[in-house]
């Protein structure tokens, strides 16, 4: 069995519809220009709100990418 080592990173997504989608709109762009990604925790949720409604959901995350050998 092989053994791992991981370099964790944070990310933070947004996005209107919701806070999946955020966390979604973050892994999708980080894949762009990262590899190795192997998981994700929540760290925060935040959200704008403008007249009682919320306007859009920020998440950030913390990202393990495996580093190669």
């Amino acid at each position: 069995m092989s053994e791992h080592v991981y370099k964790m990173i944070e990310l933070t997504g947004s996005s209107t519809q919701s806070s999946d989608d955020a966390v979604r709109v973050a892994l999708t762009k980080a894949a762009k220009t990262l590899r190795n990604m192997h998981w994700f925790e929540v760290l925060e949720t935040r959200g704008h709100i403008e007249e009682g409604k919320v306007l859009h959901w920020q998440v950030t995350l913390k990202v393990g990418l495996r580093l190669e050998d």
